[in-house]
């Protein structure tokens, strides 16, 4: 017997939209390309860790993360324009195709995570920027830093300073410039927005491209937490007085089940089976992600095949924008 959360999961689509000219299945989005010049960005409800896309939906995760990005976006349009037209369906936004410059700008106002382990291990240049002497894990830096990260080969992403980004002519000077300045700008807004709801962004990335007009534009997700690390901020400076654990806002609890369930993405590991019980824990963690980022309630979508209501959701959306279904 399917289980009723699990019923209105979304896991995969393969709608045939009109004027769709791409497909692009990531681990979570199903991206499609409308006419080379729309993008129809459906989050689905697929969960990834270690790199692999678990088996088992988890219900609203998709809708939550879509919306707080959604909100995000909105909240600092006055800062940067972005790719955002339309967000017609709790799961989908819908806006420009931008050329995405070849840059993460990841940006940190504290010591944690990738720059912690690099200062432990005697690093105190990071992407070029000089790290302050006497720091201990998730200090706060005296101002937040930036440390891009461009794609290697591989697929991996490399970080890279400033000034390779420049003289190797992967973004102009000019262009760095601004998005520097963006990246900055939309740190500390999203810094205050965290704040009011008792949160401390730590550290999070922006991705930027240009619009067919050649305006800037801010593109992705913004200060979801897939793309953002927080902190409570209530008892922040107990926890580093005492060097105990900061207490984070993150997906950090899916991982840490599965390595207690002897799994982290290694050869020969299988995922473990997940529960039903488990499903309903991390779908209410997503919500309670939602509450706390946002400072209010999350309304579910409403019972019934998801699939059927994105689709029409979508096809309405698109004859707005002059692609009508036959």
């Amino acid at each position: 017997m399917m289980h009723a959360m699990q019923a209105t999961a979304v896991s995969t689509t393969d709608f045939n939209f009109p004027g769709q000219s791409a497909f692009y299945r990531g681990k979570v989005r199903d991206v499609y390309t409308i006419d080379g010049k729309y993008l129809v960005m459906i989050v689905t409800d697929r969960i990834s860790a270690f790199d692999v896309v678990l088996p088992r939906p988890i219900p609203h995760k998709g809708a939550v993360l879509n919306q707080i990005a959604a909100k995000m976006l909105q909240a600092t349009a006055d800062i940067v324009p972005n790719w955002v037209i339309d967000v017609p369906d709790p799961n989908v936004t819908i806006g420009r195709v931008c050329s995405t410059f070849k840059v993460e700008m990841v940006i940190r106002g504290y010591l944690s995570g990738h720059a912690a382990r690099t200062y432990a291990s005697g690093g105190r240049v990071l992407c070029g920027v000089t790290l302050p002497e006497g720091m201990k894990e998730n200090d706060r830096f005296p101002t937040p830093i930036i440390t891009p990260t461009t794609k290697a080969a591989a697929g991996h992403d490399e970080d890279i300073s400033r000034e390779d980004i420049i003289a190797k002519g992967i973004v102009s000077e000019e262009d760095y410039t601004r998005i520097e300045s963006y990246t900055q700008q939309l740190f500390k807004r999203g810094s205050e927005i965290a704040a009011s709801h008792g949160l401390i962004l730590v550290d999070t990335k922006y991705e930027f491209g240009k619009d067919e007009d050649g305006t800037i534009r801010l593109i992705d997700e913004i200060h979801t937490p897939d793309s953002s690390r927080y902190f409570y901020a209530d008892g922040y400076a107990e926890r580093q007085a005492k060097g105990e654990q900061q207490k984070q806002l993150s997906k950090e609890f899916v991982r840490q089940w599965l390595i207690a369930n002897g799994f982290q993405g290694r050869a020969g590991e299988s995922v473990p089976e997940m529960p039903d019980t488990w499903l309903d824990e991390i779908s209410s963690r997503y919500i309670e992600l939602y509450e706390k980022l946002t400072g209010e309630s999350f309304t579910p979508a409403p019972p019934g095949d998801p699939r059927e209501r994105i689709e029409y959701n979508v096809r309405r959306a698109l004859s707005l924008l002059g692609y009508q279904s036959d």
